[in-house]
């Protein structure tokens, strides 16, 4: 049982026994041998009173006083051994150190406050019958008088002591329990906030990812469809040779500027060293600044067109704008869709259809069967490219939906909700 503030847990002990501490220790073994001298020597008057052998007394007060050495194992115990020799007018610093020890432990304090009761009523029932046959009766208001300050001043400072110290130190114990509560707190979430940022980080170079996938699967697979045109009619028609080649410079200039705009961002960020909202910030810029629209669809169509691919485009609703994000993503979702289409189904006829639906919009790029008479540009295929559709499409809340069709061919569906500015899209929590 636990006693004073010397004791503060098991970290760090290296006292014997049941002591903390090896200085609590040799205080305890000094104390009990400063009570054991003191008893010794009460034990003679002890003796002489109750007739018995000198030798007795003091080997009896010897023995009272060095119960001291256990008040921090049995402070209870310790009390009572001062309470049962108060009768022999013997026990002074035994008591004054049990009561003290005893109310500063950690026993419940109704035992506390009948124990020193008991040590008040036995001190004054001692003190005034001793008094009393010293003075007589001639003045008995006057050892009654005494016999209370005797009993109040040998019991109530070291319990009131005692009380204080103990609630000190289960004050300092709780402060420190609470203070490494909150230090593993704040580890805590330290280490949630290096993973959101490490999260956050990885989103921003999957995003980065899917644009430059983008710009670079169309542009170049438009190119090189052109370069394929362009090498099949030099001879039989310069003319179209030409305006194939001037496509395909205005492709190479589109694509070497959206791949700037991207690494500009790299560049700007400085991820090594600037914070992840930063990043992030900076990334958006791409998206509100730099990005491509809706308005732009027709001109991506012209460009399939153009390179030989039959595209027929279907408006539906009245246009208006939506948020930067949304537009560039049902952008991003038409031109991959198309590009899918140079890819695998050449010579295809494609449907682009887009509809206006008052709070959302939706997409849908749908190709025959391929032609079999139709030579193919040779185009690879990453295998990423219906990934990072539904990657955008399902970040900002929206429906995906792709697979082949009846008829042969493959159908790719978006739906894009456009919410209220604030709103969470696809970085949550960022």
């Amino acid at each position: 049982m636990t006693s004073t503030g010397e004791q503060q847990g098991g970290a760090g002990r290296d006292g014997p026994l049941w002591w903390e501490r090896r200085r609590a220790a040799v205080l305890d073994v000094a104390l009990a041998g400063v009570s054991a001298v003191e008893c010794a020597v009460e034990g003679v008057g002890f003796a002489r009173d109750a007739s018995l052998p000198l030798p007795v007394g003091v080997v009896f007060g010897l023995v009272v006083g060095a119960t001291l050495v256990l008040r921090r194992r049995w402070p209870a115990a310790v009390v009572l051994v001062g309470i049962a020799v108060t009768p022999a007018v013997m026990g002074f610093l035994l008591g004054i150190v049990g009561l003290y020890t005893l109310a500063a432990s950690e026993v419940p304090r109704r035992i506390t406050a009948v124990l020193a009761s008991m040590s008040l009523v036995g001190t004054f029932v001692v003190t005034y019958v001793r008094t009393q046959g010293d003075v007589g009766t001639a003045d008995r208001s006057y050892v009654v008088v005494l016999s209370v300050f005797m009993a109040v001043a040998l019991t109530a400072p070291p319990v009131l002591l005692g009380l204080y110290i103990g609630a000190r130190r289960r004050l300092m114990e709780s402060l420190q329990e609470r203070a490494d509560s909150l230090e593993r707190e704040l580890s805590l979430l330290a280490d949630r906030a290096e993973e959101r940022a490490e999260w956050a980080r990885t989103e921003e170079r999957t995003r980065i990812a899917r644009e430059m996938h983008d710009v670079v699967a169309h542009r170049v697979s438009l190119m090189v469809v052109h370069a394929a045109a362009l090498e099949a009619v030099a001879v039989k028609d310069p003319a179209k040779a030409v305006r194939n080649a001037a496509l395909l410079g205005d492709m190479g200039r589109q694509a070497l500027t959206e791949l700037r705009e991207m690494l500009g961002v790299l560049r700007a960020s400085e991820p090594a060293r600037a914070p992840v909202a930063q990043v992030l910030a900076l990334a958006g810029n791409v998206v509100e600044d730099g990005g491509p629209a809706l308005v732009e669809i027709e001109a991506l169509v012209g460009q399939s067109r153009a390179a030989g691919m039959v595209v027929e485009l279907d408006v539906r609703g009245d246009a208006r704008p939506y948020r930067p994000e949304v537009e560039q993503t049902a952008y991003r979702v038409v031109q991959e869709a198309l590009t899918n289409c140079h890819k695998h189904a050449p010579g295809a006829r494609v449907t682009v259809r887009l509809a206006h639906r008052g709070d959302e919009v939706a997409m849908q790029v749908e190709n025959g069967p391929s032609d079999a008479q139709a030579a193919g540009a040779g185009l690879p295929s990453g295998g990423n490219g219906l990934v990072g559709m539904r990657e955008r499409v399902l970040g900002l809340g929206g429906v995906f939906v792709s697979g082949p069709t009846d008829a042969g061919g493959f159908r790719v569906s978006a739906v894009l909700p456009d919410r209220c500015e604030g709103e969470p899209t696809g970085l949550p929590g960022v």
